[in-house]
């Protein structure tokens, strides 16, 4: 998979894709991942990447020239609908679709080249979003200074999705969410810490009765801590 990050902060990367799961996915050329500064690709003095809002109001509002002129750099065109199989262009915004880990799993699945368009400021000229962005995506209903944070978030989530990146085939299927559940507690040595011990079925090697244990525990922990998961067959709603 190759993936780009578009940000007038390039530097806010520096060395952050350079440790755990996806040093390891890079160094086995299991991804590739750039950052490219955005006013890399004005065409004025001054470098402008941003401008004062049609219609008034407070802030700025990233300008539509040096992000098309990235997007044709990084993809060859600009037009949504002649982009490679595989490619999508994600803006990353308050107002996008919230993220979650069906989206990962999707993206780990069937992207082949990703561009992140990370959004400052008030926001980004609509054009953008009309013209070339294929997935506008938010991290959650909160607002950021900047979609560089959100950057590091879904890529990180999808690299370890990838084939061979976590060098362990379950490793992933068992995290949260895979399921639609929260995970069940975890514990390792010692068996006793402070008078406080680990459940017995954990101990006894019947596998049948901790698979059973585990998902008992996981539905139980979801229905706690976040019940709106609960649908389906899990639901008991």
């Amino acid at each position: 998979m190759k993936i780009d990050v578009l940000t007038i902060f390039p530097e806010f990367f520096d060395a952050v894709f350079d440790f755990g799961i996806i040093r390891r996915a890079k160094l086995a050329d299991i991804v590739e991942i750039d950052v490219a500064d955005l006013r890399e690709f004005t065409t004025d003095k001054h470098r402008m990447v941003d401008d004062r809002p049609f219609g008034g109001g407070d802030g700025m509002v990233l300008k539509p020239e040096p992000i098309f002129a990235a997007v044709e750099n990084l993809i060859g065109t600009s037009d949504r609908e002649a982009y490679p199989s595989g490619t999508h262009v994600v803006l990353l915004s308050p107002q996008g679709k919230p993220f979650i880990q069906a989206d990962a799993q999707r993206f780990a699945d069937e992207a082949k080249h990703v561009v992140f368009i990370c959004g400052r400021y008030e926001g980004v000229d609509e054009r953008v979003n009309e013209t070339l962005v294929t997935d506008e995506i938010s991290i959650g209903d909160y607002v950021l200074s900047g979609g560089e944070p959100a950057a590091i978030v879904i890529v990180d989530s999808i690299v370890r999705l990838l084939p061979d990146a976590l060098g362990s085939e379950t490793s992933a299927a068992n995290d949260s969410f895979s399921d639609g559940l929260l995970d069940c507690p975890h514990y390792t040595r010692p068996a006793e810490f402070r008078g406080m011990t680990v459940p017995e079925v954990l101990l006894n090697g019947n596998h049948a009765e901790i698979e059973k244990w585990r998902r008992e525990k996981a539905l139980e922990k979801t229905r706690s801590i976040r019940k709106d998961l609960l649908t389906g067959e899990n639901g008991e709603m």
